[in-house]
């Protein structure tokens, strides 16, 4: 590996999380609500969507404010009042269109990284 590889890898992977990371948010609520930290925990076990708190919680505030999850609090049995969080219709919707979507935008992104492509001549 050469210098600075792991740095240009890093900031691939934080780019591409960044565009991910909202719909994959509202995927982990689509069968229930769920609260902050264990939407935390689940993407800390993807591994490759790992983020921080710092993130997740002005994208959940966000997504409030955008009318696409509503919030409840619930008593925890185990420590303080819990913020569940949960998809609208417009929520729903706005996942179902990314779900639609993504397959021929994976499909292209990855032929672009697989097959050759020649060049079409000189552009400038």
């Amino acid at each position: 590996m050469e210098p600075g590889d792991s740095t240009k890898q890093a900031r691939a992977a934080a780019q591409l999380r960044k565009g991910v990371l909202e719909y994959c948010v509202l995927a982990l609520m689509r069968d229930r609500p769920r609260y902050g930290v264990e939407l935390l925990h689940a993407l800390e076990d993807s591994g490759a969507l790992a983020t921080s708190q710092g993130t997740v919680y002005p994208l959940l505030s966000r997504l409030r404010r955008d009318d696409l999850v509503t919030t409840t609090w619930q008593e925890s049995a185990s420590g303080p009042p819990r913020r569940y969080y949960a998809l609208t219709d417009s929520g729903r919707a706005a996942l179902d269109e990314f779900a639609r979507v993504w397959p021929g935008f994976r499909n292209t992104v990855d032929s672009f990284l697989t097959t050759p492509h020649p060049s079409t001549g000189d552009l400038a």
